[in-house]
């Protein structure tokens, strides 16, 4: 039987078996993580494997909502596997939702693409991801509460911490694999199916978690509970159905987890898709950056969680909240300085307008591929959101053809509403042709490349003249490498991961402190994984939706800052301190 640990010894050293504890749950929780990430990670390859029948905006956008399925079920997951946590016990009920976890991702890594198989490609994806988060939704507070609970009094917010470096971790080790797999194959072979090797690697990763949590043993609150008959009946009727615990949920998840949610899937997940998506960095340099900045940052959710300790969660927490509402924008805005200046000079410099009838406008996102987004205003509006041109709207007389305006030059687009698919594409390379060089006639970055048009059977195309014909592309420029300051970029992204470890770091032990043993795996799930699940799994979609629609690149922030603001005066109001609270006479 495992024994309680003693209450008054903070200051002894951690003992072997307090250490397997942490390593055994950690390891596990890691490679968890890992899986879940490196959907998101590969989401702009995935947009083009499994939505291929939308256009570019609508397909990034609707893979991101795919990405945002397995974050909406994680509360489902954790009434279900909560509830198992409190009535079976914390050490198999974790068992089980890493081998979902393990098995649905390496699945994931085997589904073909919609060119082979339709839309039953993405049906599959979204119910793997689906899977994904319901696993995921009863991980987190079964490997919380079960370090928690093996920690003695005083030390819970730096045994705790060693939990909370696991999300971290497994994004990190997320990038590394991709990085590896992407340098050893090379970026074709790796767009094409290479994406495929970091989710079949999972097989891998499951097998050792398994047989680690194999070893270990029911946590010592736990098995106190079972001998003495004393474990809850019905954990969620008691955690949810009695005021006194549900409103112990509420303030935990609006004044705590909502805005470390928004933080953590800002500063360190939505920072990646900026750099690549909007920015243009090269995924492979902006992926080195990150995990530069992320190695750096991890150790400081220790550091903060054992801080905790002495000082309290709560003021450690708030001060996050606090710093990213009022930092946040500025921080971006270093990360544009230093990732891509040419852009942000031309963004500066040169406004571009869009002059539409607002009724001609709508919202270009469509999962399922029926709408056709055809306006005049669309079409520009698309160009300029693939190109990461930002824009501001300007309100034109009903029935007027859209217009880019771009510093003194204007480009009228079209309408593709009626066109068949040689006009369409005849219009749309003579549209985006003018108004790329207008953008570059204003300091955009924009590349351009001359190719020689070749017959059938290979041989050049001749004009009548006899010189070779040629055709000219046009396209964004990705940002200049020689143009990126590399060390001031990880400094910026390595304050973003230290917000994370302010709110994150003693998160765990505050959640694990709030909520009474005989409900707690069941208690602190739901309001953490509504939090991250519901607010922080969002973060991308939400914020790139946001930067479509308004043409600001920063616009989308505001989504981040807004909760993270509102957290931090409820939490400051609501949230009470909890690090001295004894969690074993807390039943």
């Amino acid at each position: 039987m495992s024994t309680m640990p003693a209450q008054d010894d903070a200051s002894r050293p951690m003992s072997s078996e307090e250490k397997r504890v942490i390593f055994a749950s950690s390891l596990g929780t890691t490679f968890e993580w890992y899986d879940f990430y490196l959907y998101g990670s590969l989401s702009t390859i995935i947009a083009k494997q499994f939505f291929a029948g939308l256009n570019e905006t609508a397909a990034f956008l609707a893979a991101l909502l795919a990405f945002a399925a397995g974050f909406l079920v994680r509360p489902l997951g954790a009434l279900v596997f909560g509830r198992v946590g409190d009535l079976v016990g914390r050490k198999y009920t974790f068992l089980v939702t890493i081998t979902l976890m393990g098995l649905s991702t390496f699945l994931v890594g085997i589904i073909p693409g919609y060119l082979a198989i339709g839309v039953l490609a993405p049906t599959v994806l979204i119910l793997l991801r689906i899977i994904q988060g319901l696993a995921l939704g009863g991980e987190y507070g079964g490997a919380a509460t079960y370090v928690a609970e093996h920690a003695p009094r005083g030390r819970r917010g730096y045994y705790t911490g060693w939990i909370q470096t696991t999300a971290t971790a497994g994004l990190f080790l997320s990038l590394i694999v991709i990085l590896g797999t992407r340098n050893l194959m090379g970026e074709a072979a790796f767009q094409d199916w290479g994406w495929r090797i970091p989710f079949l690697v999972s097989v891998l990763l499951l097998a050792i978690s398994v047989w680690i949590r194999l070893q270990l043993a029911e946590s010592p609150a736990f098995q106190r509970m079972k001998d003495q008959g004393t474990r809850s009946k019905a954990p969620l009727t008691e955690a949810f159905g009695q005021w006194k615990n549900l409103k112990i949920a509420i303030i935990a998840l609006f004044g705590l987890v909502a805005g470390e949610a928004v933080i953590w899937y800002s500063g360190q997940f939505y920072a990646l898709l900026y750099l690549t998506k909007t920015l243009r960095v090269d995924p492979t340099m902006a992926s080195i950056l990150l995990a530069i900045a992320l190695a750096i940052g991890t150790p400081f959710y220790v550091l903060f969680g054992g801080l905790s300790d002495r000082i309290g969660r709560k003021p450690i927490m708030l001060a996050g909240f606090l710093l990213a509402a009022v930092f946040y924008l500025p921080i971006f805005k270093a990360i544009t300085h230093y990732a891509n200046p040419a852009l942000e000079t031309a963004l500066a410099t040169s406004q571009v307008t869009v002059i539409a009838d607002p009724a001609d406008c709508s919202v270009q996102f469509d999962p399922v591929g029926k709408a056709q987004f055809t306006t005049s205003c669309d079409v520009a509006k698309n160009f300029l959101a693939n190109g990461s041109v930002a824009y501001v709207n300007q309100t034109a007389p009903a029935g007027t053809v859209a217009k880019i305006k771009i510093g003194d030059a204007e480009v009228a687009s079209y309408s593709a509403t009626g066109l068949d698919a040689a006009a369409a594409k005849a219009k749309a390379a003579e549209f985006s042709a003018t108004a790329f060089q207008a953008l570059k006639a204003h300091n955009y970055p924009v590349s351009v490349k001359t190719e020689p048009i070749r017959n059938p059977d290979g041989t050049p195309a001749k004009n009548a003249d006899g010189s070779d014909q040629t055709k000219t592309s046009y396209a964004m420029a990705p940002a200049d490498p020689a143009g990126i300051n590399k060390p001031m970029l990880v400094l910026v992204l390595t304050v973003l991961v230290l917000l994370v470890t302010l709110v994150y770091g003693p998160m765990a032990a505050a959640l694990v402190e709030l909520f009474p043993t005989r409900i707690r795996y069941t208690g602190m799930s739901l309001p953490y994984h509504i939090g991250n699940g519901w607010f922080g799994g969002m973060v991308p979609f939400v914020v790139f939706a946001m930067v479509a629609s308004n043409g600001d690149i920063y616009y989308g922030l505001w989504y981040p800052i807004v909760v993270a603001a509102a957290t931090f005066v409820i939490g400051l109001l609501f949230v009470p301190e909890t690090k001295d609270r004894d969690i074993y006479a807390n039943d």
